[in-house]
């Protein structure tokens, strides 16, 4: 008969905790007293064990019982995969399979969370397809869970045909699936979702409110992020540290770097994430000096840095001519922290030579700091250099490495098409081209987007399937009339060099971020408030130079993030200084 559940023996076990030492004096003690079968008193010794993370006396206990049961070995894959030991669980999982003992939803569930952890997607079919051949395939709980998994294996389309058919969802499949589309850069599609659990009356929690900020700072909707903001502060929903993260990020990311640094300021407790988004956020407006401030605040009383933190401080150099702080900080890293570099390490670090024109000294650091061959990112960053600083030579030498390195990645050929042109090299250009055709190699298209009372709307290139085409159209022929009178002559050299000067003129006059601004500006006359673009490219030099003259004419500041760094036009000024 087994004891009284808080007998001596339970209360010993309770007393030892999650501590190896002390469980294994109360595992003796239950030998001594003749317990050493009961299954209550196992199963709490065994849980104990992995929590104190001892999975394999865990196991030990569990395969030397004479008679485990399904509950024992549930419980201790739930145990290990809600302690991060993802592995463990899952030789859990085949234990219970190899003793032929039934399972439990909680089992599935935590093998399926297991599987998540480890990106494991043919473990998890196989899991999947045996939770349906017992008949959990309906289970709500198992759902969520395979919800879970197949978003992070990148499996969307099924993540999201199993969060359809479940049909009491809980918040946490809600959250699922919110944060699977964020994860995986489908930001809209994520705010779609919170939309829908809006209108399904489910209540959202504080995770909730992290993933759909998440998407909110990736897809730039500022007004949602604004809406959740206030939400949060009229609903006095507890801010933990992932939720005051999130906020510090979405602001930071959306254009409003100072009430990113208002939360920040007022959060309670921040880890390396919250220091992190802040002084990245600061580096993407071009705000260098206040980013090295922040760092070195952090050094004195924040939590010590880790990798990612040196990325952003290493980006932030690059992107206000910060050469001397970047090496500082570089050298700090590897030093003083015992961290080792990445490739986003030596990426930013050719970058920030590379912008602030020192390309021998990039190159030096390329031969002299980056062990093993540089990889492609590194290249890119120098190819890009070469292009801003029109270093011809060492351009061709570059994008030529960068093409043998990766034949089939289009947007190298383009930029080594535009450094011969910028050389009139045609007939180099010619067979760039004619390489690039061949090849069925297209450039990514770009585009821009701008949101207006909570809606987005997109911009490509000779865009004409917006409703109000004609009225853009217009619009942006007067405002392109207006620039010109005041000194604005178009950049040429930013568009296809095979067209003749007039044909290239109208062609970039019809680009999508200056579609964006005009529409922004038409569909706001009056109003004092700036506009928001969205680039998923780095804008052209050509769109850099109009909307400086556009924000000048029309009195407004207009906001533009591209695939770098924020430019924030006001005055004929940008905050970049010329420098993106």
């Amino acid at each position: 008969m087994d004891p009284h559940p808080r007998s001596p023996e339970y209360n010993c076990l309770l007393l030892a905790g999650p501590r190896l030492g002390p469980l294994k004096q109360a595992h003796a003690r239950l030998v001594v007293a003749g317990h050493s079968g009961s299954l209550p008193l196992t199963t709490k010794l065994a849980t104990l064990a992995i929590a104190a993370g001892a999975a394999s006396y865990a196991h030990l206990i569990a395969a030397t019982h004479p008679a485990p049961d399904s509950f024992l070995f549930c419980s201790l894959t739930r145990a290990a995969a809600h302690r991060g030991r993802p592995l463990v669980a899952l030789a859990l999982y085949r234990c219970l399979l190899a003793a032929a003992l039934p399972f439990s939803s909680f089992a599935f569930t935590a093998v399926a969370k297991a599987c998540a952890d480890l990106s494991a997607l043919r473990t998890g079919m196989a899991v999947h397809a045996h939770a349906v051949l017992l008949g959990f395939g309906s289970d709500r709980f198992v759902q969520t869970a395979l919800v879970v998994l197949y978003s992070k294996c990148g499996q969307l389309a099924v993540a999201r045909k199993l969060f359809d058919a479940i049909r009491d969802r809980s918040v946490v499949a809600w959250n699922a699936m919110i944060s699977g589309y964020e994860q995986n850069g489908l930001a809209q599609r994520a705010i779609e979702v919170y939309k829908e659990m809006q209108v399904a009356g489910e209540a959202p929690d504080s995770a909730t409110f992290v993933a759909t900020l998440s998407a909110c700072a990736q897809a730039g909707a500022l007004d949602l992020g604004r809406e959740v903001d206030r939400r949060i502060v009229s609903e006095r929903v507890d801010i933990s540290v992932f939720l005051g993260a999130a906020l510090v990020n979405m602001y930071a990311r959306c254009g409003l770097v100072n009430k990113a640094r208002n939360w920040f300021d007022m959060l309670q407790e921040r880890n390396v994430v919250t220091w992190t988004s802040m002084i990245a956020g600061y580096g993407m407006h071009g705000y260098g000096h206040e980013a090295i401030e922040l760092f070195h605040l952090m050094r004195r009383e924040g939590p010590p840095p880790n990798d990612v933190t040196f990325v952003a401080v290493l980006s932030a150099c690059a992107h206000a001519g910060l050469v001397s702080e970047g090496r500082d900080a570089f050298a700090t890293m590897k030093t003083i922290y015992g961290l080792v570099p990445r490739a986003e390490h030596y990426c930013s670090m050719v970058d920030m030579y590379g912008r602030a024109g020192l390309l021998d000294d990039a190159m030096q650091f390329i031969r002299d700091s980056i062990p093993g061959e540089p990889g492609p990112e590194v290249w890119t960053a120098m190819l890009g250099a070469c292009k801003i600083h029109k270093n011809f030579n060492l351009g061709v030498e570059v994008a030529e490495r960068l093409i043998a390195l990766e034949p089939e990645n289009p947007s190298h050929r383009v930029l080594l098409s535009n450094i011969y042109a910028l050389y009139g090299k045609m007939n180099h250009v010619e067979k760039v081209r004619n390489t690039m055709i061949r090849r069925r190699l297209k450039k990514q298209i770009g585009y821009s987007l701008i949101e207006l009372g909570g809606t987005a709307h997109l911009f490509r290139m000779g865009e004409k399937s917006h409703p109000q085409t004609r009225e853009i159209y217009q619009y942006l022929e007067e405002l392109i009339h207006r620039i010109t009178a005041v000194g604005y002559v178009p950049e040429t050299d930013s568009v296809l060099h095979e067209l003749e000067e007039e044909e290239r003129e109208v062609a970039l006059r019809y680009h999508g971020e200056k579609l964006a601004v005009a529409f922004g500006l038409m569909m706001s006359v009056g109003s004092t408030v700036p506009i928001r673009i969205i680039k998923n490219l780095r804008i052209c030099e050509d769109c850099h130079l109009a909307i400086k003259f556009m924000s000048a004419v029309e009195n407004r500041e207009i906001i533009v993030r591209d695939k770098h760094r924020f430019h924030h036009f006001k005055e004929g000024n940008c905050s970049c200084q010329e420098y993106w």
